[in-house]
C-alpha cells in the first residue's frame, strides 16, 4: 500500500511552481483525493483500526499539497521584518546633489572663499609669497577680474564680487554636471531641431538630425569650440526630467561649491539671466579642474571628430589661443562671449611653477581677455624677479 500511496503523490501531486501560480490546481487536487478510489484497505481490521489507515492515507496524500501551498505563501509574503527594514531604507543619493570639490592639499574650504576688496587684499597681503606685487602696476581692461593660487590668496581683485553674465563660461559647470551624474559617456546623441539656437540665432557645424556624437564628445565639443547645440544636447538628455531637471542640477551644484551669487537657466550660456561673480567663478574653475576630462579638453589645441553619416571629418580648435602657446602651460580654461557678457575668459594656468586661477568678465576687444592674461604673466614674473634681486 505504501508504495502504492508514494506513486499516488508523485503521480498526483502538482509542480511547485504551477502551485504558487494557479490556486485552482490545488482546490481541484483536494476533489480529486475525496472522490477517486484509487486506493484500498484491507478488509482486515474492521472497526477503529481500519477508520485509523483510511484516515493516515488520506493525510498522507494531502501532506505535499500542504507543504507546497505554505511553500507559495512563503515565497509571495516576506517576513514583516523585511518589509519593515526596506521601507526605512532611504533611497540612494543622487551622486550630483553632493558632488562637492575634495579639499585642497592645503586644507583651505574653498566654498568660503569670498570677501570685499579690503577683505582680498589683507589676505593677500598675509601671504609672503605675494607680498612683493605692485598690485598698482597692474592695469586690466576687463570690467571685473580675480587672480588666486592654490591656497586662496589673492593676488589681484577688481570687482569680484559684481555679478554679471558669464556666458558660454557656463559650459564648465554643464559638463560637470553630466559626469557628476555617472551617466555613461560611451551613449550616442543626436543634434534634433530642440537644440537649435533660437534665441541669439549663432551658427553650429553640428548638422540636425544628420549628427550623432558621443557624450564624451559631446562634452568635447561643447567645451572646446564652445559648440551651443551639443551643449544643449547635453542638458536635454542627461536627466528623464530633460533640461528644466538639469538646470536645477546646476543650481544645486553651485550651491554646493559656495557660489552664493551665482544662477543658471540654460546649459549653453545663451541666456543672459545666467550669472555669476569673479569669486563665484573662481571656485568653479577650481572644481572643474578636479575633472580629468575637463582638464584634458580644455587644455588642448584642436581635435577632429566625425560626426555625420558620410564620415566627413570636422577640424576643432579651442576658442583659447593661449592653449596654442608656447609661453603659457594652461590646465583648464572656458571662454565666453554673448553681447550682455562682453568677453570673458577663465582659467588656471601655471606661472612661474605656480598654478593660478584667473578670471576675466566684461572685456570689450576680441582678444581683451589675452591681452589681460598675458598683462597678468608679465606682472607676476617682473615681480618676483625684482624681488629675487633684492
Amino acid at each position: 500500500m505504501s508504495a502504492s500511496l508514494a506513486s499516488a503523490s508523485a503521480t498526483t501531486a502538482p509542480d511547485l511552481n504551477a502551485l504558487c501560480n494557479n490556486r485552482h490546481l490545488i482546490q481541484t487536487a483536494l476533489r480529486v483525493f475525496t472522490v477517486m478510489p484509487w486506493f484500498t484497505v484491507p478488509r482486515r481490521p474492521t472497526g477503529p483500526s481500519r477508520r485509523a489507515v483510511r484516515l493516515l492515507a488520506v493525510l498522507l496524500c494531502l501532506s505535499p499539497i500542504v507543504l507546497t501551498s505554505g511553500a507559495c505563501a512563503s515565497n509571495q509574503a516576506p517576513p514583516a521584518s523585511a518589509r519593515a527594514t526596506a521601507t526605512r531604507t532611504p533611497p540612494p543619493t543622487k551622486p550630483y546633489v553632493n558632488a562637492t570639490v575634495p579639499a585642497s592639499q592645503s586644507g583651505y574650504d574653498w566654498r568660503e572663499f569670498e570677501g570685499t576688496a579690503d577683505g582680498w587684499q589683507s589676505r593677500s597681503s598675509q601671504s609672503n609669497e605675494w607680498s612683493g606685487l605692485n598690485r598698482a602696476a597692474l592695469n586690466l581692461h576687463s570690467a571685473s577680474a580675480l587672480i588666486a593660487d592654490e591656497r586662496g590668496a589673492v593676488l589681484y581683485s577688481k570687482n569680484a564680487r559684481a555679478v554679471r553674465p558669464i556666458a558660454s563660461v557656463t559650459k564648465l559647470m554643464t559638463a560637470m554636471v553630466v559626469l557628476d551624474t555617472g551617466v555613461s559617456l560611451k551613449n550616442d546623441i543626436r543634434i534634433i531641431e530642440e537644440d537649435r539656437d533660437r534665441l541669439k540665432n549663432s551658427r553650429s557645424r553640428l548638422r540636425i538630425n544628420d549628427t550623432v556624437l558621443s557624450r564624451r564628445e559631446m562634452i568635447m565639443v561643447a567645451l572646446m569650440s564652445s559648440d551651443n547645440r551639443a551643449a544643449h544636447a547635453l542638458g536635454r538628455t542627461t536627466f528623464r526630467g530633460g533640461t528644466t531637471e538639469f538646470v536645477q542640477a546646476m543650481n544645486r551644484k553651485a550651491r554646493s561649491l559656495g557660489m552664493h551669487n551665482t544662477q543658471f537657466v540654460d546649459s549653453s550660456g545663451l541666456d543672459p539671466r545666467n550669472r555669476s561673480t569673479a569669486e563665484d567663478l573662481v571656485k568653479m574653475v577650481r572644481a572643474a579642474s578636479n575633472y580629468p576630462l575637463i582638464r584634458e579638453t580644455t587644455s588642448r589645441g584642436e581635435m577632429t571628430l566625425r560626426p555625420f553619416a558620410d564620415g566627413t571629418a570636422l577640424q576643432y580648435r579651442n576658442t583659447n589661443p593661449l592653449v596654442r602657446s608656447p609661453d603659457w602651460t594652461v590646465e583648464v580654461s572656458k571662454t565666453g562671449f554673448i553681447n550682455e557678457a562682453g568677453r570673458c575668459l577663465v582659467m588656471r594656468a601655471r606661472i612661474d611653477n605656480r598654478s593660478l586661477y584667473m578670471v576675466f568678465l566684461g572685456s570689450d576687444g576680441k582678444l581683451s581677455t589675452v591681452g589681460d592674461s598675458n598683462r597678468v604673466r608679465d606682472w607676476i614674473l617682473t615681480s618676483r624677479r625684482t624681488t629675487a634681486a633684492r
